[in-house]
């Protein structure tokens, strides 16, 4: 260990005290564990108190930080009170997060622990993103993203890594290696002799130190920081700090070396810094002995607070879904939203040019909006030239180009949003944002969850859906509502027209949710009436696209395409239809499309997706209950069969629901009722 004394003293005590509450909290916790006073998965922090207390020396309170799921020495170190970390430990509404995001998911803004994580690695896209943010607001700010050796080999970290180096970030990625992913040891799961040789492949620097050693960390993150907060972007640092327990609380410790876990916990951080304060004469027995008694009082008072304090009342279950509880499925009383009329000249253009201009009026009206995806930027403009021309008014600072990265992506996204920022992320195709699903639904649709409503993620996620239009194939053609709106926390929104795509992609934009609008290639090139400049059609407001009294049709995207064509037919036949387009599956206006059906008697509910599990089922099922005696006949779905999408435009056309099967499924509806 290096000599403490270069550290000055005062900085050499205080990194020693941090420690000291560390492991007091994090011994409380295990014995709360261990007395049955506590239940949960939990993950000890002994042997990595020199790496966040050292870190934490060299930060300002602003400053940010995000963590993964052995988190209780980062969240001491970064200046949380000890009284909500162990308020939110007992589940308690006095807690962090209000105890709705317990141990493996503390969130203290107030501290700057902006995400704590419990999926490895994916908090290092959402500290790009936040770093993101304080770059394009010029804060000063740097953001520490620590994760662990086994994070290191998950994909998230890679593109995380990448696009914090190609733009500069104001980020220090700390790996606190402490050579064992969960089971499994450090030479056993990773080839390279370290974690942090791998920075010169993505064009920032690297160091290795000894994590046990405040004097080691403080050199190499002493320079990560300071390059971070001048400007010259990212650092990775590997703080390598042996594992002293098995990977959870109670977990055998068979897998690990026994010679090297007992030689570990003989020359502990905690007793190492203690032995050289008192060898360097920079503290004495009382003082240090003082430092340990007012860790213990501080973490008595914590305890004493949390049992002490109320669990979350009942009506906190469905608080924090969203910013208003009204916009969940079937709220008692659901969000009542105005959109802002337009005031600009009409014109016909088409479904993609209405959202190109949807996004220039944004960036116009709106400095904290900007774009990121992939291939924005002009002479490209997207690969349907959906943002053609905005990089060259704008700029690439607020038309942002990426790799081909949908974590990163998405992970940014959500990163910038937590600061301020209004980000639109394009993932280029739907079928894509399977590969971001973890941001998206893990962190993009739960942030405000499980912090307890003290962070939000308003961004807003655009994707096309190529299917129905010829040749695409099974892995660039689905669309993927049904999966999003099974997620609570994110608002799917699909337009079928030119008006709506504009005046819905503004409501996203402005909203103060999590936003996916499904933009279909089907639609991209249909002209429509659309005003000019800033106008928006609310969410969760359903339009009825033709009145009748015999059946109701119910679709969304190019759906409605087919169910108009199909109420044409209809009515020739002297069929009275009424056409009904959700716009928006969540927020759902689901009253709207109840009264029609308790008017008509019969309901077709038409989707692009698998009919099996699709979103029609959900809509089916709930119509079925509330009106059943209302009914002349069941609720009929009409989707595509459960196979993948084909390639073959012959097996295409037979994939997706046309006109004619609309025709044909509500023609046996009325033969069935009365």
């Amino acid at each position: 260990m290096g000599n403490l004394a270069s550290l000055g003293q005062s900085k050499a005590i205080a990194i020693y005290r941090t420690m000291v509450r560390i492991a007091e909290c994090d011994q409380r916790i295990q014995q709360g564990l261990a007395a049955g006073d506590l239940q949960f998965q939990y993950y000890p922090a002994g042997g990595q108190e020199a790496i966040a207390a050292t870190i934490a020396s060299l930060l300002e309170a602003d400053d940010l930080a995000v963590t993964t799921y052995r988190v209780v020495h980062d969240i001491v170190a970064k200046g949380t009170p000890i009284r909500e970390i162990m308020a939110e430990m007992y589940g308690r509404a006095t807690g962090t997060c209000k105890g709705k995001g317990g141990p493996m998911h503390l969130t203290a803004p107030n501290s700057g622990l902006m995400v704590t994580t419990g999926i490895v690695g994916a908090g290092t896209p959402i500290a790009a993103g936040l770093a993101l943010a304080e770059q394009m607001q010029d804060t000063g700010r740097v953001t520490v993203c620590n994760f662990g050796d086994g994070a290191a080999n998950i994909g998230a970290v890679h593109e995380a890594l990448n696009i914090a180096a190609l733009w500069s970030l104001p980020v220090v990625f700390v790996c606190q290696n402490n050579l064992y992913a969960e089971y499994t040891s450090f030479a056993e799961s990773t080839a390279s002799a370290s974690i942090a040789s791998r920075a010169e492949g993505y064009g920032m620097p690297g160091a290795r130190c000894d994590g046990t050693d405040p004097v080691a960390i403080h050199e190499a993150a002493e320079s990560a920081v300071a390059r971070a907060r001048s400007g010259k972007g990212p650092t990775l640092l590997e703080c390598v700090a042996p594992r002293l327990q098995g990977h959870a609380f109670g977990s055998e410790t068979a897998h690990m070396d026994q010679e090297a876990l007992a030689e570990a916990t003989q020359n502990a951080p905690l007793i190492v810094v203690r032995k050289r304060l008192l060898e360097e004469g920079l503290a004495t027995e009382a003082e240090l002995a003082q430092i340990e008694a007012e860790a213990a009082e501080e973490v008595d008072d914590a305890q004493k607070f949390a049992t002490e304090s109320p669990p979350p009342g009942i009506e906190e279950l469905d608080a924090d879904v969203f910013a208003d509880k009204g916009d969940i499925p079937y709220a008692s009383s659901p969000v009542a939203r105005q959109g802002v009329e337009p005031s600009g000249e009409h014109r016909s253009i088409t479904f993609g040019q209405a959202v190109n201009e949807a996004m220039a009026v944004a960036l116009e009206r709106d400095d904290s909006v900007f774009l990121l995806g992939e291939d924005l930027h002009d002479p490209a403009g997207g690969i349907v030239k959906q943002t053609a021309g905005l990089s060259t008014r704008f700029g690439l600072d607020r038309v942002r180009p990426t790799p081909i990265s949908e974590q990163a992506i998405v992970g940014a996204a959500i990163g910038a949003s937590m600061r301020g920022m209004k980000p639109v992320a394009e993932i280029m195709v739907n079928d894509f944002a399977m590969v971001a699903m973890d941001q998206i639904a893990n962190h993009a649709a739960k942030l405000r969850y499980m912090s307890g409503g003290r962070t939000a993620v308003p961004i807003t996620i655009r994707s096309l859906s190529a299917g129905n239009v010829g040749s695409f194939g099974a892995q660039h053609s689905q669309s993927l509502e049904a999966w999003f709106a099974h997620t609570p926390g994110l608002k799917v929104v699909a337009p079928s027209n030119a008006y709506d795509a504009k005046g819905l992609l503004l409501s996203c934009i402005d909203d103060p949710d999590p936003c996916i609008q499904i933009e279909a290639m089907r639609c991209f090139f249909v002209p429509g009436d659309v005003p000019d400049g800033y106008y928006t059609v609310p969410l969760g407001s359903a339009a009825i696209r033709q009145e009748g009294s015999d059946i109701t049709l119910v679709s969304y995207s190019w759906g409605m395409q087919e169910v108009l064509a199909a109420a044409a037919q209809l009515e020739e036949q002297g069929v009275s239809v009424e056409a009904i387009d959700l716009r928006s599956i969540v927020p759902l206006d689901y009253a709207t499309v109840r009264e029609s059906v308790k008017k008509t008697g019969r309901a077709l509910i038409v989707h692009p997706a698998v009919e099996f599990g699709g979103f029609g089922a959900e809509l089916a099922a709930r119509l079925q209950f509330d009106l059943f005696e209302d009914l002349r006949a069941p609720i009929a779905r009409y989707g595509a069969p459960y196979t993948s999408i084909p390639f073959a435009q012959v097996l295409e056309a037979a994939y997706f629901p046309a006109a004619s099967g609309v025709v044909e499924r509500a023609q046996n509806l009325l033969k069935g009722g009365s």
